[in-house]
């Protein structure tokens, strides 16, 4: 199913999105030193969307992504790791995404109004989730450290 800009910034525009339960981490899938998760959100409008996050402390980057089931990333906010759009601007290491029809989810745009660091991802996440028009109803808790699972 095709999504337009119009019909993926009503989705963002949804104040009724909510993540209900408590967010933690878990080690990635590729044993890198990042740590992800996932967490469905659910509306009024019953659109299957979920948000994906992604931290990695060696890096310094976070990464939080409102996606939609078909594989379309609505809305994302990375920190930590710079961006090259399709026509060959930098955008920087603090920067968003948002769908539009011609270029999908490949060009992003400076993030000025995000102030925490990307060491602080549960900051980052209070902004993105206020951005994306998300309520969060739980606990998110801080990422595991590198230290304590590399050594359990």
């Amino acid at each position: 199913m095709d999504f337009t800009e119009t019909e993926m910034a009503a989705i963002l525009d949804d104040t009724t999105k909510e993540i209900v339960g408590d967010i933690r981490w878990a080690e990635d899938e590729d044993h890198s030193p990042s740590v992800e998760f996932r967490a469905e959100i659910v509306s009024q409008s019953g659109y299957p969307l979920f948000v994906r996050g992604s931290h990695n402390p060696l890096a310094q980057t976070v990464t939080f992504a409102m996606i939609h089931a078909s594989s379309r990333r609505i809305y994302a906010l990375d920190l930590g790791k710079d961006h090259h759009n399709p026509d060959c601007h930098n955008v920087g290491e603090k920067h968003k995404h948002r769908w539009t029809d011609l270029l999908r989810d490949k060009h992003a745009y400076a993030a000025e109004d995000i102030s925490e660091p990307a060491t602080n991802p549960l900051g980052v996440w209070r902004q993105f989730c206020t951005e994306a028009r998300i309520r969060h109803q739980g606990v998110i808790y801080d990422p595991p450290s590198v230290q304590s699972r590399l050594f359990p």
